[in-house]
């Protein structure tokens, strides 16, 4: 089992690093890296989870979520643009009708997530 607490451990720096460059450059979402080094923190080690939870980091950008599965407005609407842009690429130059397809349904997905299942915040 230990061996399996250290790629939890591994993961969770992986992300809370993308996450923390995700701050710095507006085309990496920080709110999913850091909610991914959240779950990976939990399952592999107390000690990284609890470093993880008194982060400025993780108080700013995960924590309202957890807590209630709710976002501001800026941060849904900042989170759909940056997937969307991702998106757009694939959906613009792969030629496959069903990749084209997959891709439509990944984003009509999204926002149906995040329109209905997570609740909007009227402060930060």
């Amino acid at each position: 089992m230990r061996g399996l607490n250290m790629v939890f451990i591994g993961i969770g720096l992986v992300a809370m690093g993308l996450g923390i460059i995700g701050i710095i450059l507006p085309v990496l979402p920080t709110t999913p890296f850091i909610l991914i080094a959240s779950a990976c923190f939990a399952k592999g080690s107390t000690r990284f989870d609890s470093w993880l939870k008194g982060t400025k980091v993780y108080k700013n950008y995960a924590e309202d979520y957890l807590q209630d599965r709710s976002m501001t407005f800026t941060r849904k609407a900042k989170l759909m643009i940056i997937s969307d842009a991702m998106l757009a690429y694939p959906l613009i130059t792969i030629d496959s009708l069903y990749v084209r397809i997959f891709i439509l349904g990944v984003i009509a997905w999204k926002y149906w997530f995040f329109i209905f299942k997570i609740k909007t915040k009227k402060y930060h």
